[in-house]
């Protein structure tokens, strides 16, 4: 068994697209969860939507990548706009209800054959990130050091994936320190008590709603640029991965869902990369190299259950903050 190549692939997920998007995905759940209480279980439903109208923008109708991009990020203002008119005036576990099931309508629709030509089906989308991979400002070439050495086009989109990492903490730090934010916590603590203050509780949470998924649509979009878009990503499995980012790191905080995130596809990283050595070389000689993966996926979720009964603010969290929606 190479430890010293498990720690190499562990270390170079640090930085890997995927783990870029999952932050930005974390982040923007912490604006509805965290801050404004709205119980989101659609995060890939967000996701799909930024990353099949930056695809789909660049290849059918090839507008250059800012342009499609922004096109993802509106397509995420829409989609909270058509779940939130019906439901944000109910229960939060109203809210949930929907946003799981639209997160799965919106995948069916990308995954039928109906719009093959448009979205690829079940074969998704390839090549879409020619043009972003164009604008490329690095000489080409493969440079970096130890685990993190990466072809000219990987820092392309790792520069991009951190930048808007960076602008989006600021602006959430920002919302949050504003009379806007304080709302919208009071709203997370007692509605009720901020609606006899003459605030338009349905407007503060629409616009929670709507701040939220534009943040978690760009995490799909970062995510895309490093790897291909297939409606088979965007399952109920991967909100629960950014639920478990966002819980691990600590909700209602600014730098929680980030350490969160980042902690979580590293620790994802080293058990799938370690628990199929140790299949093979005979410490595990009850699973194979396939069961040891699904090992992995067990393992995370005995440690999100660890870490709700005795840590359920995260690591970063306050229990003054922790709140559970009524």
């Amino acid at each position: 068994m190479d430890f010293l190549q498990i720690l190499n692939n562990t270390a170079a997920q640090i930085l890997s697209p995927v783990t870029l998007g999952f932050v930005l995905a974390a982040i923007g759940l912490s604006v509805h969860f965290g801050f404004a209480g709205l119980l989101n279980m659609g995060v890939a439903g967000f996701m799909a939507i930024g990353a099949y109208g930056f695809a789909i923008s660049t290849l059918t109708f090839g507008l250059p990548w800012p342009v499609a991009a922004l096109v993802g990020l509106v397509g995420a203002v829409l989609f909270s706009i058509v779940m939130g008119i019906p439901t944000l005036r109910l229960r939060g576990d109203y809210l949930a209800i929907v946003t799981i099931a639209a997160a799965e309508v919106v995948r069916l629709l990308f995954l039928t054959a109906t719009f093959r030509e448009t979205t690829g089906s079940a074969d998704g989308l390839v090549g879409f990130q020619a043009d972003f991979r164009a604008s490329n400002l690095l000489p080409p070439g493969r440079y970096g050091f130890g685990p993190w050495t990466y072809q000219s086009d990987q820092w392309w989109v790792i520069i991009i994936g951190i930048i808007t990492i960076a602008i989006v903490v600021t602006l959430v730090w920002l919302l949050m320190r504003s009379p806007w934010g304080r709302v919208i916590r009071g709203i997370r603590e007692d509605e009720d008590a901020v609606r006899s203050l003459g605030k338009n509780v349905f407007a503060f949470k629409m616009q929670a709603l709507i701040v939220g998924g534009v943040i978690i649509a760009a995490g799909g979009i970062v995510t895309a640029l490093g790897t291909n878009v297939n409606p088979n990503v965007y399952v109920t499995s991967q909100t629960f991965y950014v639920w478990t980012a966002l819980l691990l790191g600590g909700a209602a905080t600014i730098f929680g869902p980030v350490l969160g995130a980042v902690l979580f596809w590293v620790v994802r990283a080293f058990l799938s990369n370690l628990l199929p050595a140790l299949s093979k070389i005979g410490v595990l000689p009850f699973l194979t190299s396939e069961q040891s993966q699904m090992l992995v996926f067990v393992l995370v979720g005995v440690a999100l259950m660890v870490l709700v009964i005795f840590r359920p603010q995260g690591i970063l969290g306050s229990k003054k903050e922790l709140t559970f929606v009524r």
